[in-house]
């Protein structure tokens, strides 16, 4: 709500005085005109540069309007042929500053966390458009209102504020602006409104147009709403009158990711501002409303992207919702907002009105095989009990019983974590996991969804409604993990209304189950451990009060049911509550008293053990149902007299509900079964299953109707294509199952292993009919030595075909039932990192056999009966290495082969000759330029393959992008499709889609198939399965460890081709991608960019390449010619030993977020330390450094064996890891000898045992694992979970067989206990002792004999004698916690967060054990005290305790000698993001500054620390060097940027400051000298370069030509050539992040500047990068100073070189993805280039061949070479890494 001063609305220039300077800023080309439309003075905004012509309030950026209205309304006409920028700051509730802009220079909408861009496009219905983005000569005035609340809330999750300033720049007429938190209509007069009682307002009379008398409003002036999705916006104006001239354009344009905007008139603009002008001789056509599916849920889908926040509610659900891709924009007479955003659905308001944006319903989900959410425990019946209700992943079923037909509520997008229905089964809601949490209420006769609304819960755990539906609750937990309630009140929502939060309560306690009384609805009871609360809503409070509990206040109780009562009884207010714990009480509680009234005690039958653990208990009038965890359902009388029924289940059982007649009752299971048990048959019946793990391929077999499935948990299942029920169940405990196909005769089903294995079963025995089998060192011919990638059964039957991941195809007689092994061709089918199954191929005439191989660039035909070669053809050409990906023969004769290849094509051979019938290109597919999969419509009905105008072919089913294939459909019909959602799910659904017959077209005609659940995480897949109407067919999804039994990296983000069928199927997986850091192939357009199997791993010294990362093979470099200049780089093999173009010389930093991370040995010199992935090997006598590469994430702790001859390093896991790496490097051979990992978050310790026998792994807080490991063979010994996060692991240097942890209040003890080759773990804790209170054990270490002595969180160190298992000494030692504790002999050093460093005498202490309680610690006292610069994480001593070695978290190594006292810096690195890397011009020296504020210069032949120049409260940004014709090499000096608009000169001889200048208001981002070094270049946030003398300290010019973007780049160089046009000495350029570059030339002497050329390169289309932007680059190229080399986020990642000469690009270079960074070696023609991968590309441009390095742990943000060439510095984050460039 506005302020009082603001209501009813404002006048911000008559307020605020637009017309006195003291007020406002004019700045350019202002002036006051009359305007004969509008009869009054307005403001004319001109001139030919937008950002120099504005009118801006208020003056300045200190100032602040503090307007809060909620709209904005902006009265304003575009001036004929130009461009305008309208700017808004807008604060936030928490004080953030969003810039909104609107313009039509922007070409699509684009975002960051602090500003909005929306684009203003004007089109014109008259058969030639107006140029893109000029206004049109007929713009008319506009009435522009924006929703300031919902444009933060929707495109950014903000909460609004107030507006800060408003900047108007040219060219624009501006009346006025007003801001009010009133909707106004100008369109409505208010004679109009009281007359038809609208709920709208009109304008107030100084707002208002004025309008001839007898005519519309809309016939002169243009009204925008933006955005529309207001509460008060009404959909009466929007749509009445159609009478418009303006027509909707149905084209095919991008859509709008949120809400549209709402226009006055029926036929609106086509989202965000565009303008089209009106033709008044056309008319307006009448529009058919589009056909609607006839389950109006099946079009519902939403993004939570745009839903409010906290308890907010969103807006209604319509009927139809659309996916948007790209542009959004209904168009009308005049004007359209356009935006642009991927992946967001939009909410279509009236689907009559917009036929265009309804997706073609070409399938309709029909069944679904599977059951469960997030959990197994949801599972209702309706109110007549003739269906149940469930989750399926991210779909909501209702099945009914008798006819086994579902219906679906699609919408969700992850997986259901609730659901609650009404009594009356007129209300359903549903949550789902994906934090925050969002719910959903669905009208359940019709599944309409009602409304969708953001809860303020991270995650909702229980939902219930009261029994009229009026009120809904939920439970959950917010991102601290409180419990939080809320309650909802729903009774509006049926009737058009919303939901309404009427109260949010935060708990302490736990709940686990929350119901609302069945008769009083403002009643509600929950339960949890150790608690049962009554709860109570009155007005919009929400109370609970406990029960007494007595002796079972320590239970679980798991879940609790209101008693039913008959509706003639007179029943109190509040029923009988029972309440089960998982330890067989139910307890009955008497609400009024709150008190429990009895407890029956439930024990199985005949065991007079332990109680039943009870998950679960449903009431009725009768019986209580409880389902508990031995997986049995119990029915039990009301007084738990006896049982009176037992249901047995496979797993325990999650929760039981009882139908509402009493006579059924509803089960669910843990291994996700559903069921119901008929009380009076005593029948039990499965009505849904599903496998336990994710889903490896399945088959179809059309005759028999059946289909099979195999799974990640050992099973083989059969289902029937009918009824969706399981019929057979093959279970394999010793491996798992991941190929399977039908035999197409037998009844019979064969399946291939992980191991190699192949099985037939039987169908009528359910036996295994053969086996052929793998052994270690084949005895035949036959045994596979690799996972089973593929398996193959000829139409005829007569032949088996096999391949595994080793190359191997083996053919199998089916003449007979023994399945004989015919013959084996070794190393023919491709052995790719990441096979595919899809690679083998029969025709439909068993004639033929195809495949893949040798390699992926050659397919190979062959007879399948002899499996003689008959043809090879060669899929790559000269102008592609083209590979092949599926392959499949034609539908209706084998003369055809089809082909998909990595370059997203799909390629028609002649089977016989091997030529090339036709080539179709088909679109890209994620990330990856491929097909993942190839179907050929096999009906006879086809008339054989056909192809469509375009070229593609018409009989084919053919992927496209994504997860959503395209149907390119011929005349006969699909069907059945089949979808299998995420591989990475714990469970496995399975989708059946039947295709509508009416709305399938034939020729040419694309359908999108939108899948009903859509995986909107990235480390999540969806697979799609589409089977014709044939006798059998299969698939597979590939998912096998290699052979050496260690798993593929997991696969993230990336479409992979997986499967294809000559029978129809199709499979179309998306899975979690991850690569080693390898060398790339660059290929330019018109080729699409290589896959990334190209891609090959680098090597380099001192790396070691682990069995987990395979090899691929090697190919030639080659340079491909392109059409004009365009030159694509192309170096796919692995460099030759000495061939690499870089070497990691010098590493300058130390991870100081790391623990125990450094290591140093006296006696033998070792000393090594962690840099983010690295491991460094540093000689502390000559500076030597030895990189030990290949961990794939940050590497948290080191530890070194007693023998100095292993060292262990631990990394995370991340996105690149699905496991924390644990590498056991060889210390004399500096390599990798082995890779273990167990852990699934980090690794917090290491600890060798004293005999190097054992290494003992610690997990930290999320990983909860201690593991051990066995340093002879490498194995997991033992792995134990800890019940609590343990903060350190030690052994006992004098007992091999004890280790001990320490964690929250206690030590424990571990002892190994070692029976033959087993080894156990039994494990002993002693508390603390009460003196330390609550504190935590943070550090621990062994000092003499049976003493260990112990940190703590306080301060405190306590000290242990294990063998007594006791503490006896307790002593303070810091203010903050002890993180670190050394001890040797009679000293102890301890390191705590306070960053003080102390050696304490602790000879004393041995004799204290004795004396028990009167042991005191005046005895130790300290001898030492150092000071550091952060807390200490790391340290290593010598014996003496003399000296050594000390980390902190400032990322400092220290050199301590407790003797002298001092300390002396060893490693010393930036403790924040380094920004910029500068060198003196004799290389002596280089110079880095960064975000703490510090420019550090260094010795470059040592990397030395020299001198610090530090400013506190700054960061530093950018930094220059004065060039060499300064003066002389004594007067060298150095300029700085800061964040406070400040420069600072530093002079290096004199290790002073010698000015400090402030051209800037906003913080400096670019800066450099003259080449003569008189003169200072600066440029800044505000897009401003400013022109300085550091001898008079002033600035004498300021170049606003790029004001509005930041400066990335500036730089000079001497001006060589006088070809150039114009006059100067120097030529200089400025790069901002707009993607523009100025070229200057200037004499600053003279005070003479002239520019050059000007530079803007293009934009994407869409903004698809996420994350960090790349910046844009710019250079002079220094082996020819005519040209520039620019790079930055375009529509291609590419290098452009641009000619100053000839005024145009003159050659590119492909890039794989967008440069961060960049530099050129002016020593040879070499450019590095940093990605945002974390890798390194060095490119040699001369020879056209690029080598890629590992090793930064985070974005390579900095490239810089030396003046000479010779080294390379490149810097992620803080990391410096030093390379030496060698010579070719």
């Amino acid at each position: 709500m506005a302020e009082a001063w603001q209501h009813p609305f404002l006048n911000v220039f008559r307020y605020f005085r637009v017309n006195e300077w003291k007020r406002s800023s004019k700045e350019g080309d202002v002036a006051v005109v009359m305007d004969k439309t509008l009869k009054g003075s307005v403001y004319l905004i001109r001139g030919s540069v937008s950002a120099n012509n504005y009118l801006q309030l208020p003056r300045t950026s200190t100032q602040s309007l503090g307007l809060t209205g909620r709209y904005l309304y902006v009265l304003f006409r575009p001036l004929p042929a130009k461009r305008f920028v309208i700017h808004l700051d807008v604060t936030t509730q928490d004080s953030q500053v969003i810039r909104v802009s609107f313009s039509n220079f922007f070409k699509e909408f684009k975002s960051s966390a602090t500003w909005l861009q929306f684009p203003f496009v004007f089109e014109t219905r008259t058969p030639r458009r107006v140029l893109a983005g000029m206004a049109p000569p007929g713009a008319c005035w506009t009435f522009l209102q924006l929703d300031l609340h919902d444009i933060l809330l929707i495109y950014l999750s903000r909460c609004y504020g107030h507006l800060k300033s408003v900047k108007l720049c040219a060219n624009l007429l501006v009346k006025n602006l007003y801001t009010s938190d009133l909707n106004f209509d100008p369109g409505i007069t208010v004679s109009k409104a009281q007359g038809a009682k609208l709920p709208i307002i009109p304008v107030p009379r100084e707002m208002a147009f004025p309008v001839p008398k007898g005519e519309s409003w809309h016939d002169h002036y243009i009204h925008i709403r933006f955005p529309s999705d207001s509460p008060q916006a009404t959909s009466e104006l929007v749509w009445t009158n159609s009478s418009s001239p303006a027509a909707v354009i149905l084209e095919s344009v991008p859509q709008l990711p949120a809400h549209q905007v709402t226009l006055s008139k029926p036929l609106q603009y086509r989202m965000s501002p565009a303008i089209q002008m009106p033709r008044p001789q056309t008319s307006c056509p009448a529009l058919s409303a589009p056909r609607v599916l006839s389950e109006a849920s099946q079009s519902c889908q939403h993004s939570e992207g745009s839903c409010p926040a906290d308890l907010s509610v969103c807006s209604r659900d319509s009927s139809a919702w659309v996916e948007a891709s790209a542009v959004h924009t209904v168009v009308r007479d005049s004007q359209r907002l356009t935006h642009k955003s991927t992946g967001m659905p939009v909410a279509l308001e009236d689907t009559g009105s917009h036929k265009h944006f309804l997706p073609d319903p070409v399938l309709r989900l029909k069944r679904i095989i599977g059951f469960g959410g997030h959990s197994t425990k949801w599972a209702l019946w309706t109110k007549d009990g003739a269906a149940v209700v469930y989750p399926c992943h991210a779909v909501i079923v209702v099945l009914h019983i008798s006819t086994g037909e579902q219906r679906f509520f699609l919408g969700h997008t992850d997986k259901v974590s609730a659901l609650a229905l009404d009594r009356n089964s007129l209300l359903l809601a549903s949550a789902q996991v994906q934090p925050p949490s969002v719910v959903r209420l669905w009208d359940f006769p019709s599944g309409r969804c009602l409304s969708l609304f953001r809860s303020p819960m991270y995650a909702v755990c229980s939902l219930s409604f009261s029994s009229s539906g009026a009120l809904l609750c939920g439970v959950g937990r917010d991102h601290q993990g409180r419990t939080v309630v809320v309650a909802w009140g729903t009774e509006q929502v049926s009737l058009g209304g919303e939901v309404v939060a009427l109260s949010k309560v935060h708990a302490d306690f736990d709940v686990q189950t929350f119901r609302v009384s069945l008769l009083d609805e403002t009643r509600m009871a929950s339960c949890g451990q150790g608690s049962i609360r009554l709860w109570r809503l009155r007005g919009r409070t929400l109370r609970s009060c406990p029960v007494d509990l007595g002796e079972h206040c320590g239970l679980e109780f798991s879940d609790l049911a209101f008693a039913q009562a008959l509706d003639s009884c007179q029943v109190p207010s509040i029923p009988t509550l029972y309440v089960c714990s998982r330890n067989g009480h139910i307890l009955e509680v008497d609400p009024q008293r709150m008190a429990v009234r009895c407890t029956h005690h439930l024990l199985p039958t005949g065991d007079p053990g332990p109680g039943i653990t009870i998950n679960s208990l449903s009431v009725s009038l009768t019986a209580c149902a409880v389902g508990c965890e031995d997986g049995y359902l119990r029915l039990w009388p009301l007084d738990f007299s006896s049982v009176l029924l037992e249901a047995e289940h496979e797993g325990p059982i999650s929760s039981v509900c009882i139908s509402p007649n009493g006579l059924c009752v509803l089960s669910t299971t843990s291994s996700s079964h559903l069921g119901f048990l008929d009380i009076p048959s005593r029948e039990y019946t499965v009505l849904a299953c599903s496998h336990m793990a994710p889903v490896l391929a399945l088959s179809t077999e059309q005759s028999r109707g059946q289909l099979a499935t195999v799974s990640m948990d050992h099973t083989v299942r059969i289902w029937d294509l009918a009824t969706l029920r399981q019929l057979y169940d093959f279970t394999s405990c010793d491996e798992a199952p991941c190929a399977i196909t039908f035999h197409p005769t037998w009844p019979a089903v064969f399946c291939g292993f992980r191991r190699g294995a192949i099985r037939a079963f039987s169908l009528e025995s359910t036996g295994v009919l053969v086996e052929h089998t793998c052994v270690p060192q084949p005895k035949g011919p036959w045994c596979h030595q690799g996972a089973i990638i593929d398996l193959l059964v000829t139409p005829d039957g007569n032949f088996l075909f096999s391949s595994c991941c080793q190359g191997s195809l083996v053919q199998y007689s089916c003449s007979n039932s023994q399945c004989h092994v015919l013959r084996v061709a070794a190393n023919v089918v491709f052995q790719d990192a990441q096979p595919h199954p899809n690679t083998l191929a029969v025709s439909r005439d068993s004639r033929l056999l195809a495949f893949v191989g040798p390699s992926k660039c050659t397919v190979t035909v062959m007879d399948s009966a002899s499996l003689n070669e008959l043809l090879r053809v060669s899929i790559g050409t000269l102008d592609s290495l083209d590979s092949a990906v599926a392959i499949c023969f034609g539908p209706t004769s084998p003369g055809h082969l089809l082909v998909s290849t990595s370059s997203n094509k799909v390629m028609v051979l002649d089977a016989v000759s091997g030529r090339t019938v036709r080539e179709v290109s088909l679109g890209t597919v994620g990330h990856w330029h491929v097909l993942p999969s190839l179907c050929s419509c096999s009906s006879s009905s086809c008339g054989g393959c056909s192809y469509t105008e375009e070229g593609r072919p018409a009989g084919y089913l053919l992927p496209t992008t994504g997860c959503i294939p395209r149907m390119f459909c011929c005349s006969c019909l699909v069907s059945a499709l089949w979808l299998a959602p995420p591989l990475l799910s714990t469970r496995m659904p399975l989708f059946c889609w039947r295709p509508l017959t009416g709305l399938l077209r034939s020729g040419n005609t694309q359908h999108s198939l939108t899948p009903a659940a859509r995986c909107t995480s990235v480390t999540q897949s969806l697979c799609m399965l589409w089977p014709s109407p044939l006798t059998s067919s299969r698939s597979s999804v590939w998912g096998m460890p290699s052979s050496c039994g260690m798993s593929w990296p997991p696969l993230r983000g990336k479409c992979l081709p997986l499967t294809v069928s000559h029978l129809g199927l199709l499979l179309v997986p998306l899975i979690p991608f991850s690569l080693p850091l390898v060398t790339k192939a660059f290929q330019g357009p018109p080729q699409p960019m290589m896959p990334d199997s190209w891609r090959m791993l680098h090597l380099r010294p001192g790396d070691s390449l682990c069995s987990r990362y395979p090899c691929h093979p090697t190919y030639p470099p080659s340079q491909i010619p392109t059409s004009g200049h365009l030159r694509a780089l192309m170096n796919i093999s692995c460099p030759p030993a000495g061939g690499e173009q870089l070497r990691l010389k010098t590493v300058v930093g130390y991870s100081g977020n790391g623990r125990a991370n450094m290591v140093w040995r006296p006696d033998t010199g070792f000393f090594a330390y962690t840099c983010g992935r690295l491991v460094v090997v540093e000689d502390l006598h000559s500076g030597a450094q030895q990189h030990w590469l290949g961990h794939p994430e940050e590497i948290s702790t080191l530890a070194l064996s007693h023998n100095a001859q292993v060292l262990a390093s631990a990394s995370c896991c991340g996105s690149d890891a699905a496991l924390c790496q644990i590498r056991l490097w060889d210390v004399p051979g500096c390599l990798c000898q082995q890779l273990i990992s167990h852990h699934d978050s980090a690794v917090q310790a290491l600890a060798f045992s004293p005999d190097d026998t054992f290494l003992v792994t610690l997990g930290d807080y999320r990983d909860l694992t201690l593991a051990l490991w066995s340093m002879a063979t490498y194995e997991l010994v033992s792995a134990n979970r800890l019940p609590e996060p343990m903060h350190g692991v030690a052994f006992n240097p004098w007992d091999a067989g004890e280790l001990i942890c320490v964690g929250p209040g206690a030590i424990t003890f571990w002892f190994l206990q070692q029976h033959g080759a087993d080894i156990s773990l039994q494990v002993h804790q002693e508390p603390v002792p009460e003196e330390m209170g609550l504190a935590e054990l943070t550090s621990l270490c062994y000092g003499a004999a049976r003493l260990l002595y112990c940190g703590s969180s306080t301060g405190q160190v306590c000290v242990w004698d294990t063998g007594a298992g006791r503490c006896f000494l307790v002593w303070e030692a810091d203010d903050g916690e002890i993180g670190l504790l050394v001890c040797s002999g009679s000293r102890l050093v301890s390191g705590s967060n306070t960053r003080r460093l102390r050696l304490w005498a602790v000879g004393a202490v041995p004799e204290l054990q004795y004396k028990g309680s009167s042991a005191r610690s005046t005895s130790v006292f300290m001898e030492r005290e150092l000071t550091l610069d952060g807390a200490i994480v790391s340290a290593s001593f010598d014996s003496g305790m003399d000296m050594g070695v000390v980390g902190t978290t400032a990322g400092t190594l220290w050199y301590i000698s407790w003797t002298e006292g001092t300390s002396t810096r060893l490693i010393s690195g930036h403790r924040s993001k380094v920004n910029e890397v500068v060198f003196s011009p004799d290389e002596s020296y280089c110079a880095t500054c960064g975000e703490d504020g510090s420019v550090r210069v260094w010795s470059l032949a040592s990397m030395e620390l020299v001198v610090q120049f530090q400013v506190l409260n700054q960061s530093c940004l950018c930094l220059a060097w004065s060039p060499p014709s300064c003066g002389h090499p004594e007067q060298q000096q150095v300029v700085a940027g800061y964040s406070d608009g400040t420069l600072r000169v530093f002079s290096i001889s004199r290790t002073a400051m010698e000015l400090k200048m402030h051209p800037h208001r906003s913080a400096l981002t670019a800066i450099a000298f003259s080449t003569d070094g008189q003169t200072i270049l600066s440029g800044d946030k505000d897009g401003l370069v400013a022109v300085s003398r550091p001898r008079v300290g002033m600035t004498f010019r300021v170049l606003r030509d790029h004001q509005g973007a930041p400066i990335s780049v500036i730089q000079s160089t001497y001006k060589e050539y006088v070809d150039l046009g114009v006059e100067g000495e120097d030529l200089w350029l400025a790069v901002s992040e707009d993607q523009r570059v100025s070229v200057w030339a200037s004499n600053w002497p003279e005070n003479h500047c002239k520019l050059l050329d000007w530079l803007s390169f293009p934009v994407p289309a869409a903004l698809e990068t996420s994350g960090l932007l790349p910046p844009s680059l710019a250079t002079f190229c220094p082996w020819d100073l005519a040209l520039l080399v620019y790079v930055g986020f375009g529509t291609h990642e590419e290098v452009a070189f641009y000619s100053l000469r000839q005024k145009q690009v003159v050659e590119k270079i492909m890039l794989p993805s967008c440069a961060m960074s960049l530099s050129l070696s002016p020593g040879a023609h070499l450019m590095a280039v940093g990605f945002s991968e974390c890798t390194l590309s060095m490119v040699d441009c001369t020879l056209g061949t690029t080598q890629e390095f590992a090793g930064h742990d985070d974005v390579v943000h900095l490239c810089r070479f030396t003046p000479s060439g010779r080294l390379l510095f490149t810097v992620a984050h803080s990391e410096i890494l030093v390379w030496e460039v060698l010579s070719p």
